[in-house]
């Protein structure tokens, strides 16, 4: 640990010796008050990088100087190698006539060498853009990022302060709570923990320090949150009703929000129906090209490898620019004194033996660890969907192996083709086995256990609204919170309230309400959750009674299953507009297949000498390599089949791995209908 420490040290201090080396180039450059630099040094706060603008600016224009002096030495040299060794023979430049034959010699003479420097120039120039563009925009890209997530959390955390001064804390414990909630709400615990920075370690008041944070931070929602809020603090006036007032206020942008994404996603379905057809469009054109013997079979290859995958990867991204998945990963840290709470420990983590273990030199210790596990491993050979249910990735380590294995088993015992050549002859079979074959072995168990976990997860926050009011009803009725999770596991259904039971079964048993919350939390870990509970595990701190804390977190939980209601009704549209571009693109190549390619193939086949003589000059098969068509085509659906599907799941959940299942059904479409028509 101390060398990783020494090490990050020297590399620091090696890039600070650069900037300061390069400083001169920055002053000659830059002017210290001029308006580029005065926002780059707010960007380089928002972002919250520590580095002086002066020096990070310096050590960029290093950077990109290095990068560009690289480049132009590797430019300089492929200049020379092309034009100087006449790999490219160089023509006239422009074409113009030159009467004067003294400058015609000298324009000859210097034309390679200029093509040289030119080429030099050229990537010198993209070298430096790179290395001090990438490292000027780095601030930008961070700033933004963390404007995304302030905006995404904002409603949330005023839930949570509004709980707090419900409870009685006055504004100072509420900044201080917030800043502490680093595990919930990530940036603005930030912002917040900036505040408290400055009144702690500057000697700065609350107010000017808010004040600062104000103009500081990346999100104008904030920064005007935080003007009220200092308005309100400053005349006096009730924190609670603000807060109240903030918090409705919030929820309503957050739907309004949600709303605006929603409409640019149809949008970009209809986009998507769009661009998915146009490599169908071109793949017809091209095989009438083809027919025509004006086209080469490889802008045929381009199509179907190239186009068809990058148009998939260009909508994903552009769907990633909206799309807004939820931050944070849901767990909820734990204190000094709770480490045995801790859920989130290593595959091969006995948990409490091992930190007993390696603190102590008694050998009962090692001999519990051993029977510890040993009865993991008997529990795992058990039931070990139950561990792969939880960590789903993990099913690729037994997955993935077997796939390679089957594939190498399969070209070894010639049972797959094994080369280009037989592919073509066997397209069915042959991209079953190499392809069909191990992404059906990977896929299909990791997607399942994907759905069961999400669906796991579901049970938890389907009826999370609705619990929480009855929480709320019952300690209204004069009830403790531990007395309220009982009632309510007593008089509801389903796998929350069996929870509810558990948590008070633990209480019962020794443990303190809070870490039976954590633990209820961090078992499920789902970021929504964890924000409710550390709202309700923090009130209750202060007071039992907390009726309107629940109030608050069950309306913050009705908003969020509004927006999810909401979500998921307009996104199935656009699953729908996905799947059907497909399946049109899959029948219209189905039918090109069956009705061009197999005609075109009886006609070559069918026809004798004197026939084929004949007509001569109208046979248009021989141009067409029938077999590499029908290949191409497969291939074609099938990657468009994985594509579409992955972007389906990617819209529907803002997860690549909801797609699977997606992937996997429209794959399976693609093949059924191949084995029938190919």
């Amino acid at each position: 640990m101390s060398l990783d420490i020494g090490r990050h040290r020297s590399f620091n201090a090696r890039r600070n010796r650069l900037g300061d080396a390069f400083f001169p180039v920055y002053d000659r450059l830059f002017d210290s008050e001029g308006d580029f630099v005065t926002e780059f040094d707010r960007k380089l706060k928002q972002a919250q990088l520590s580095t002086p603008v002066e020096l990070y600016l310096s050590r960029s224009l290093a950077i990109g100087l290095i990068v560009g002096m690289v480049l132009w030495i590797a430019g300089t040299s492929l200049g020379y190698w092309l034009f100087a060794l006449s790999i490219i023979e160089v023509g006239p430049l422009l074409g113009a006539r030159i009467p004067n034959a003294t400058l015609l010699w000298l324009i000859e003479t210097l034309r390679v060498p200029f093509l040289i420097v030119v080429t030099g120039i050229i990537f010198g120039s993209i070298g430096f853009v790179a290395g001090f563009g990438s490292l000027v925009l780095l601030p930008y890209s961070k700033a933004s990022a963390r404007k995304r997530e302030i905006n995404l959390l904002l409603s949330d955390a005023v839930s949570f302060m509004y709980a707090l001064s419900v409870g009685g804390l006055n504004q100072l414990e509420i900044i201080e709570s917030i800043a502490r909630a680093e595990d919930t709400y990530g940036e603005i615990s930030h912002e917040f923990q900036s505040i408290l920075y400055e009144t702690e370690y500057f000697d700065t008041d609350y107010r000017t320090a808010i004040r600062h944070q104000a103009l500081l931070t990346p999100s104008e929602e904030l920064s005007q949150f935080l003007t009220d809020m200092l308005s309100i603090i400053n005349s006096g006036g009730d924190l609670e009703s603000f807060l109240d007032d903030k918090k409705d206020k919030h929820m309503r942008t957050a739907q309004h929000e949600q709303e605006q994404t929603l409409e640019s996603l149809e949008l970009f379905g209809e986009m998507y129906m769009t661009l998915s057809l146009f490599p169908l469009l071109l793949i017809v054109v091209l095989v009438v090209m083809l027919m025509m013997g004006e086209v080469d079979l490889m802008v045929m290859y381009l199509t179907v490898y190239a186009l068809i995958p990058l148009i998939g990867v260009a909508f994903l991204i552009m769907v990633a620019t909206v799309k807004k998945d939820e931050p944070g990963d849901g767990y909820l840290s734990v204190e000094a004194g709770e480490a045995i709470l801790d859920t989130r420990r290593g595959v091969f983590d006995l948990g409490l033996v091992d930190r007993f273990a390696e603190h102590s030199d008694f050998g009962v210790f090692t001999r519990m660890r051993i029977r510890e596990a040993g009865r993991s491993l008997g529990g795992f050979l058990r039931r070990p969907h139950r561990f792969f249910i939880v960590n789903p990735m993990y099913s690729l380590v037994a997955t993935l192996p077997l796939a390679v294995l089957l594939v190498t088993v399969s070209i070894t015992s010639g049972a797959a083709p094994t080369s280009w050549s037989e592919l073509i002859a066997q397209p069915v079979w042959g991209t079953f086995v190499l392809l069909y074959l191990p992404l059906y072995l990977v896929l299909v168990p990791f997607g399942v256990f994907v759905e069961w976990d999400r669906r796991r997860r579901h049970r938890i926050t389907d009826n999370l609204s609705e619990e929480l009011r009855k929480l709320s009803s019952a300690n209204d009725t004069g009830m403790t919170l531990l007395e309220s999770f009982k009632t309510v596991a007593e008089t509801s259904r389903g796998k929350l309230a069996e929870e509810f039971h558990e948590i008070h079964s633990k209480v019962s048993y020794g443990m303190t309400l809070r870490e039976a919350l954590l633990q209820f939390n961090n078992k499920y870990h789902i970021p929504r959750l964890a924000r409710t509970v550390k709202l309700v595990a923090k009130a209750q701190e202060a007071s039992s009674e907390i009726t309107d804390v629940l109030t608050t977190a069950a309306k913050t939980s009705e908003n969020h299953d509004e927006i999810e209601r909401e979500r998921r009704a307009r996104t199935r549209m656009q699953i729908t507009i996905i799947v059907m571009t497909f399946l049109t693109m899959l029948a219209v190549i189905a039918i090109l297949k069956v009705q061009f390619l197999d005609v075109m193939a009886g006609l070559s086949g069918g026809m004798d000498t004197e026939q084929s003589g004949a007509v001569s000059g109208m046979d248009m098969s021989g141009s067409i390599d029938t077999e590499t068509l029908n290949l191409l085509f497969f291939h074609a659906v099938t990657l468009h089949a994985i594509m579409s599907g992955f972007i389906a799941g990617y819209m529907r959940d803002a997860d690549l791995q909801s797609g699977i299942k997606y992937a996997v059904a429209l794959m399976s479409a693609a093949l059924v209908v191949w084995m029938v028509v190919g």
